[in-house]
């Protein structure tokens, strides 16, 4: 038996080394598929492909036209230029407060933990966001704690990135801790794709770090389509639960992936048998290179529509944009279904 003061080294080491063997190439994903490289219809792009293999053993295999594939593939259509969509959708340059630090809207204030993330969505609205420009590492931190600790208007921090579950549970444990010491912050908020496409992820030391948090924390997930939700995601959520955080879940709204009524009540009827409630059902960002992701706003209020009618309420997430300036999300009217 392996002692139980080594398992969560040996443990992280396995999701690290997942995180390291993750597919960059597209030719390796077709032969994990079973597909000819043809008909992948990949395209080099400057945002590349990476997408953890654990992820990819939920496809299917031999459908170019899977939904969760869809949602990786670098192809021809994100090379268009499209009037509207740029590098920075949501003006955050505009929000920056200090060095890795955004706030965007009242009593809450973003965190750029790191840069780093498990898996390239190819909708990202941060995908070509000035990372470099952020010196988010480490004790680079200390200007955004500094400005944290000195504006007692700020009641919780949100870490993002990237994926915040990137980081070590060491560096996590020390970004936490300076967080706890801060007296007017009360809640610390999450967002991660990391346990959706690499469940490794909630290791033992994440866990015994989200259990012994000062601060109450809301994981919220991002899992955009019901196929994502396998017995490994379901069992990562459970393990979470169990430490008393708690998780939400936000979908995008995509062409082609989830943008059919009957999928999204599956994805919420899965979410809440995994014990994760869903929160948001976000438009798209116009984010250079994921027009062809783009869910019209009738469409998509007639969606949430059908969501209402067929759901109860705790079960629908909220349609929203969020648009630069405005103090919080903007809600998008669900379109009632009628006889």
């Amino acid at each position: 038996m392996i002692p139980a003061s080594v398992q969560p080294r040996q443990i992280s080491a396995r999701w690290q080394q997942e995180l390291a063997e993750a597919i960059t190439d597209p030719g390796t994903l077709a032969a994990a598929l079973g597909l000819p490289l043809e008909a992948l219809g990949a395209v080099d792009s400057a945002f590349p492909l990476r997408v953890p293999r654990s992820f990819v053993a939920r496809m299917r295999p031999g459908d170019p036209a899977d939904p969760l594939l869809r949602q990786v593939l670098p192809t021809a259509a994100e090379l268009l230029e499209q009037a509207g969509y740029g590098a920075d959708p949501l003006e955050e340059a505009t929000a920056q407060r200090a060095p890795a630090l955004l706030q965007k809207y009242h009593g809450r204030a973003l965190l750029i933990a790191t840069q780093s993330c498990a898996v390239h969505c190819r909708y990202c609205f941060r995908r070509e966001f000035p990372y470099a420009a952020q010196h988010s590492e480490g004790t680079r931190w200390s200007e955004a704690l500094a400005a944290i600790a000195a504006d007692a208007s700020l009641e919780e921090i949100i870490l993002s990135g990237g994926d915040p579950l990137s980081l070590s549970n060491a560096r996590l444990g020390a970004l936490g801790a300076d967080l706890a010491r801060i007296p007017h912050l009360r809640r610390l908020r999450i967002h991660t794709r990391q346990p959706v496409v690499l469940p490794s992820r909630v290791d033992a030391g994440l866990l015994d770090w989200l259990r012994s948090s000062p601060l109450p924390v809301v994981i919220v997930l991002h899992v955009n389509h019901p196929n994502e939700l396998d017995a490994s995601l379901r069992e990562a959520c459970a393990s979470l639960r169990a430490t008393g955080v708690t998780l939400l879940n936000q979908t995008v709204l995509l062409a082609g992936v989830n943008d059919d009524a009957a999928v999204l009540a599956e994805l919420s009827q899965r979410l809440f048998q995994a014990g994760v409630l869903p929160y948001y059902l976000h438009a798209l960002d116009k984010v250079r290179g994921a027009a062809h992701f783009l869910v019209p706003d009738e469409r998509a209020r007639r969606l949430a529509g059908a969501l209402a009618a067929c759901l109860p309420g705790y079960l629908v997430p909220r349609l929203v944009r969020e648009l630069p300036a405005a103090p919080s999300k903007t809600v998008l009217t669900p379109i009632s279904i009628t006889s």
